[in-house]
Formats: C-alpha cells, structure tokens, sequence
C-alpha cells in the first residue's frame, strides 16, 4: 500500500504564547495547520514550539495531533449505555500519569518514538474505536450514548518539560500544581455542542535525556479501569513490535498482520483483547436502568451534577501530593494486630482480610484522625469508605474479559468517627469494609438502585473517604518499548479528594496509595502512617 500525504497550511494567528490551566489549553500563536493522510491514519497536526512558563515549569508543545482509526476499517458505530455505566456519566474524567526513565535527546524522541506512538495508537483505536468517538447527552427523554462517527479522533499533544523528572516520579510530598502541565485537556467537541463530550486525550510529554511521562484524561463512562487497562496495554504492545522494527500492514474484518513472517511477532489483534461490544450479554433483570437514568436526569438538571468536585474551587497552592506504600510485611503486622483485637471484640466471628482490605482500612483510620483532629467532637455521625468492586467475577451470568464499558460495582461501609480513631479503630474498619466485600461477593448487584444517590452523599463530605484504582490491573508492567512505568500518578484526585491505589513497582505484593492533602495534614498523615507500622 503507498503511502500519499495532502498538505494544507494555513496561518491562524500571530504570537508564541500558550497558557494553559487546569481547565484547558488556550494557544495564542503562529503555526501552520497540516493534514497528513497515510495508509495508517489522518491526522491534523499542529506543529508547534512555544513555552509555558510558571513558576513551576517551563513547558514546550511541540505537536498537537488528532489520530483517528485507519480510514475505511470502522463503520459508524452507535453504543447504547448500560445501568453499568450510567452512574459514571457523573464523574471528573480520570487522569492518569505514567513516568517512564528514558536517557535519549529531543530528537531520538522525535523521529525515533513519536512516530511509533502514533502509528500504533491509530492501529489500536481501530479495534477501541469509541474511544475516538464522543458521549452524546441529547436532551430528555433521549438516552445517552456513545457514538462513533468516520473522522473522529483522539487528540494527542507532544510536549518537552523542563520540570524535574526525578522529583515528579517520586513519592516525597510534592505541589500538587506541578503536574497539571502534563495532564492533557479534553477538547471541546467539533461541533461546540455542549451535550457531546470527546472521551480521551493523551499527552506524551519528555524530559530531555531525562524520561517520558505519558498522560490521559479519560471519561470512565466509556468503559471500567479494565476497559481502560485493556487499551493501554493493546497500544503498549503493538507501539512495542513497531519499535523493534516490524511493519504492520491494516486488512478489512478488523485484523491487523505484520509483514514478517517470524511466528514470534506474526500476531492479529485477536492476542491482545479484542473488545467485545455486544451489549445484549449485559442483563437488567431488575430495571436499573430507568431508575439510574431518572437519578442522572435529576442531578443533571440542578446546577451541581458532576461527583467528585470537591476541590474545585479550592486553590491547590497549598496541597501536595504523596505515595505511600503498604508492603506484603505491614500487612501480615496489621493482619495478627487485626486478628489479635478482633478476637477480644467479637470472639470467634470471622473476618474477610484481604490485602485490599487491610490496606483500605489502615488507610481509613489514618485520614479520619488526620480530617478530624479534634476527636473528642467526634460522635456517632457516620463515615463512608467507598470504593468500586468488579463485576465480572461476581456476575452470575458470564461477561468476558475483554467486555468493552463498564462491569463494576459500588461499595459502601460505615463506621462512626469516635469507632475509627478509636485504639481499636483498625479492627472496626477492617469489619465494615470486608463485610461490604463479603456482601457484594454474594450479591453484587444489592442496593444498585441507589448507586447515584450513595455517591452523591460519599463525595458530600470530607468525613468520607473514597479509593479509586486498583492494584489488581498490573499498570506496572505496560511497556511501549523502552521499559517499564518508574511512577504511576492519578491527578484526578487533586479535584475529587479521592485516595488512589495501584500495585507497587517497588515492594513486592504492596500496594502504593496516593493521596493530596493540604501541607499540613500531608505530615500529620506521614507521621501517623509510618508510626503506625513501626509500632505494630
């Protein structure tokens, strides 16, 4: 297949300054717009070489891209949303950050990465197509839906930092303003129809002989974190094959084939998870969707309908953000501490302690001391912890793997704040929150129909805590070719006071947490985390 290239340039504006907040870029410059065709995908390119200076970074974007889909492989698709995903049409898009040690200069990146990244984002948006498509929220009674349409794309940034790679990949307590630079912003749709909502951006940002920090802003109505995780390593494989210097050829029926003929690296798309979009296999037998989209409709229609703003608003000058890690060694101490009071508590009754658990509520009791202080105010007022449960394991019915949206379910225990910064706090908290595993073990789909309105009160308060991620993913080992992630950071929660949790690259077994608090209560929470470890 040859490849033909169609140039149009044309100058927008003059200038050489771009501005960028955590809302959106604003471009203020003279540049020359570029559409490219290729076997492989069309792109509108803006070359770029301007800087953001803050007194945190010094940015330069060098490219502004949209890859779409090769041309001609996906028809115009339209996916209906299931009770799955409705509650997540109410969320901040997810924002995760991959820190990559590359030792290369700007123009090893350039010529000998950017392309691949490129070309193998298109070859994997051929088989995750709506993810370069948009959510459409048409006025009632119309439903929401995915659509997909020829053209659409996904807009991807190339940028340099001149910021610290060392001190942002690490786990030390940092501003949280320093990493909103290398967060991309979801555009607005083409048509500026405020009822459609683009569903992925993604910016590759380098650090010059330093590293690469790959970022996204993902609306989860879309799919679930192993929707997402299903992607992200599908486009790390295939960019990983290109790298190493094999072509890779586009056929009809959805199939992608290098032109080698080593049986090694000979591979379709079927090896790495092809979506399935079949949305029939998703039964609603209790008529949750109605009732969840009658929730939606109602929070839509009042003037705070987005979960998880709770920092919106707040100025993140004075929040830093930090890891902390909870080893396979804390958990087997925070177990026999566990099992130790619990037996004095509640006899002979069995606990559910898994890592998760024991991570989760060590987690919990330790922020409740730090958000409330003064704990002798504290009363018998409830706390939450929520945090989501997958569903494709606990479904009575089979949901592949490979399931294209969402298949999770919500949990929510329940302590008093005098329970949880109690001595035997730790015990009250593993309980309520493996009670709630246990719960959803056996029925995973109880008390869906007041999802919405349950989140709605967990992110009303700051007495509430709420995890997102999951360690069980394996986000460390995502490879594009030139190594694995050193950090992994979910900006998301600057905004919706969230406590991230993924696998640790560094321990193995642990699982890191992420959190941004005010300086403040940042060493409050150290000081209690790890005298906590150290004294059990």
């Amino acid at each position: 297949m040859e490849e033909s290239t169609c140039y149009a340039t044309k100058n927008l504006s003059e200038g050489h300054y771009i501005s960028r907040t955590s809302g959106g870029m604003y471009l203020n410059q003279k540049h020359h717009l570029i559409f490219k065709r290729s076997p492989f995908f069309l792109i509108a390119s803006t070359h770029i070489s301007i800087s953001l200076m803050t007194p945190l970074h010094n940015l330069k974007v060098l490219e502004r891209c949209e890859i779409s889909p090769p041309q001609g492989l996906v028809p115009p698709t339209t996916l209906p949303l299931t009770f799955f995903d409705i509650p997540w049409l109410l969320f901040t898009p997810s924002q995760p950050l991959f820190f990559y040690e590359f030792s290369h200069s700007t123009t090893t990146f350039t010529h000998s990465i950017v392309p691949y990244l490129k070309q193998s984002l298109s070859l994997t948006l051929q088989q995750f197509f709506p993810l370069a498509g948009s959510l459409k929220m048409p006025p009632q009674p119309a439903k929401p839906h995915l659509d997909y349409t020829a053209g659409d794309s996904v807009d991807l940034t190339i940028a340099e930092s001149a910021a610290n790679f060392d001190h942002l990949s690490g786990h030390h307590p940092r501003d949280a303003l320093e990493f909103h630079h290398l967060v991309p912003s979801l555009p607005p749709s083409l048509s500026c129809d405020p009822h459609v909502q683009p569903l992925l951006a993604v910016q590759v940002t380098l650090f010059p002989k330093c590293g690469i920090c790959i970022g996204f802003s993902f609306c989860h109505v879309a799919g679930d974190g192993r929707t997402f995780d299903n992607f992200l390593k599908s486009w790390a494989s295939i960019c990983k094959i290109l790298i190493s210097g094999t072509q890779i050829k586009t056929y009809p029926e959805n199939k992608l084939y290098n032109t080698y003929s080593n049986p090694v690296v000979n591979f379709s798309m079927k090896e790495y998870k092809m979506p399935s979009y079949e949305r029939s296999m998703i039964k609603d037998s209790n008529g949750l969707e109605p009732m969840l989209l009658k929730q939606w409709w109602d929070l839509r229609n009042s003037e705070a309908h987005i979960m998880g703003n709770y920092n919106i608003g707040t100025s993140l000058k004075d929040m830093v953000r930090a890891t902390f890690v909870v080893g396979r060694h804390d958990m087997e101490k925070l177990k026999k501490w566990i099992l130790t009071l619990s037996n004095k508590i509640f006899g002979s009754c069995l606990l559910y302690l898994s890592p998760y658990v024991i991570t989760c509520a060590y987690v919990w009791t330790c922020l409740t001391k730090v958000r409330c202080p003064n704990t002798k105010s504290l009363g018998k007022e409830p706390h939450y912890f929520g945090f989501i449960a997958g569903g494709i394991t606990r479904l009575d019915y089979p949901v592949p793997k490979t399931y294209f949206g969402n298949c999770v379910s919500f949990g929510r225990s329940v302590a008093t704040g005098h329970e949880l910064v109690a001595e035997d706090g730790l015990v009250i908290a593993a309980k309520a929150i493996g009670d709630t595993v246990e719960k959803l073990n056996g029925e995973v789909l109880g008390g869906a129909e007041n999802w919405i309105l349950d989140w709605k009160e967990l992110f009303g308060s700051d007495l509430h805590v709420v995890v997102t991620g999951s360690p069980k993913l394996g986000l460390y080992g995502l490879d594009f070719g030139w190594g694995k992630p050193k950090k992994i950071e979910e900006i998301c929660i600057d905004k919706t006071n969230e406590v991230s949790l993924t696998e640790s690259i560094d321990v193995e077994g642990g699982i890191e947490v992420g959190l941004v608090l005010p300086k403040s209560k940042m060493d409050a929470f150290c000081s209690l985390f790890n005298e906590g470890l150290n004294c059990i």
